[in-house]
């Protein structure tokens, strides 16, 4: 059978859509003129095999109650087999409307106020303040920036943890940095956090999108310890292009944070999907995997394209192209500007709309964060003009 050949190089008008990339963008960067590079959903249109299933839904023409099937279950467990060879009871998994949420939900359910939350930054904005929203402290395990890449400082995790931290938040594949962890690395962290009692939050979200040749492993299945004391959080979401449609899940394989996370959700109705959500994601596990594999060839060889790019026309920005994920991150400090100038000068003169990475938290400073996951063109546009803002500086 021949495989169907995907396009990923047809640009698709978002605008007025109410699209947070594009028609927020004014609002958020001063200028509706600016290529938008910032939000980590993508510009490829979602995959037809989920599109024809959400028609063939909507065709019914009824939208009542819904419940998660035994089909949607066994679509994410199936999944879960054949990609990471894991093997996840039904029991264990749970829809959760969205992973940022997910976090507060497990923050709620398991910690009090003034309780302490880990996070690694330079990480995910909202790793930060959610913790701090519902009134945690947070703890700062500050990643270790060696010889390109980011590494965990287990030295320092053992020195900051005392009694009252509860929670570790753990990116993984890691973002900004673009890191998947090494199965020792993951040990490691997991023996740590188990003897001192600390639940690990693992998110998973850009799990999907590691390159060939780099294994994702699920935090839950690499140890005894990581099975005690896992809460993962993973979605088709980023992967397919639906972020707008709220469909992630739990994995919780440990019975007792099962039967307290789990009651907290229902008892909140917070385990309960749409319509939507459900045959969405039946599609994206059941038909994705040749979609998928040509999406992430097409953007590794963008990322390619900036890394070239920038080393070849633009030498003093260094690139960190990630394992996993469409997001770049990339080390600007050679401009020598501080980081409000950085920010200013990527829309003022470069017209770009990146993620400011400062945002990221402390080690974020002199870099920015760029969206990788578009069409061709619109990169070479990117870094054309970029090079000429650069230049004229």
């Amino acid at each position: 059978m021949k495989l169907a050949q995907y396009n990923f190089d047809e640009e698709t008008d978002r605008r007025g859509t109410d699209s947070l990339k594009v028609d927020l963008m004014e609002e958020r960067f001063g200028s509706a003129g600016l290529i938008p590079l910032w939000v980590a959903d993508m510009e490829f249109r979602t995959p037809d095999f989920i599109v024809e299933a959400l028609s063939r839904r909507c065709d019914h023409g009824i939208f009542g109650y819904t419940f998660a099937s035994d089909a949607y279950y066994a679509s994410i467990t199936g999944w879960l087999r054949r990609r990471y060879g894991f093997d996840v009871d039904k029991e264990w998994l749970c829809y959760i409307p969205g992973i940022v949420k997910g976090i507060a939900f497990v923050i709620d359910c398991f910690t009090a106020a003034g309780d302490k939350v880990i996070i690694q930054p330079p990480v995910y904005a909202p790793f930060r303040s959610i913790p701090e929203m519902l009134g945690r402290r947070v703890v700062n395990n500050p990643l270790r920036l060696k010889e390109g890449r980011y590494e965990m400082d287990f030295e320092h995790l053992e020195s900051v943890i005392d009694g009252s931290c509860k929670i570790f938040i753990l990116c993984s594949p890691h973002n900004p940095g673009g890191i998947v962890w090494s199965i020792e690395t993951l040990r490691r962290l997991a023996a740590i956090c188990y003897y001192n009692n600390i639940i690990i939050i693992s998110d998973e979200i850009h799990a999907e999108m590691s390159w060939p040749g780099v294994v994702h492993r699920p935090f839950a299945g690499i140890s005894p310890a990581a099975r005690d004391i896992a809460i993962s959080f993973m979605s088709p979401s980023k992967t397919f292009n639906i972020a707008g449609i709220v469909n992630s899940y739990a994995i919780v394989p440990d019975n007792d944070l099962r039967g307290r996370f789990f009651s907290w959700l229902q008892a909140r109705e917070l385990n309960q999907g749409n319509i939507f959500a459900y045959e969405a994601t039946k599609a994206a596990y059941a038909y994705g995997e040749e979609w998928l594999r040509q999406m992430c060839d097409y953007v590794a060889a963008n990322i390619g394209f900036i890394d070239d790019y920038c080393r070849r026309e633009i030498p003093l920005l260094k690139v960190y192209p990630p394992q996993a994920s469409f997001l770049a991150w990339i080390d600007c400090r050679g401009l020598g500007l501080s980081q409000p100038e950085l920010v200013r000068f990527f829309i003022n003169k470069a017209g770009l709309a990146l993620n400011d990475g400062s945002s990221f938290g402390p080690g974020g400073e002199g870099f920015m964060r760029l969206n990788a996951g578009c069409q061709r063109s619109v990169l070479v546009r990117a870094m054309e003009q970029l090079r000429k803002a650069i230049n004229e500086a």
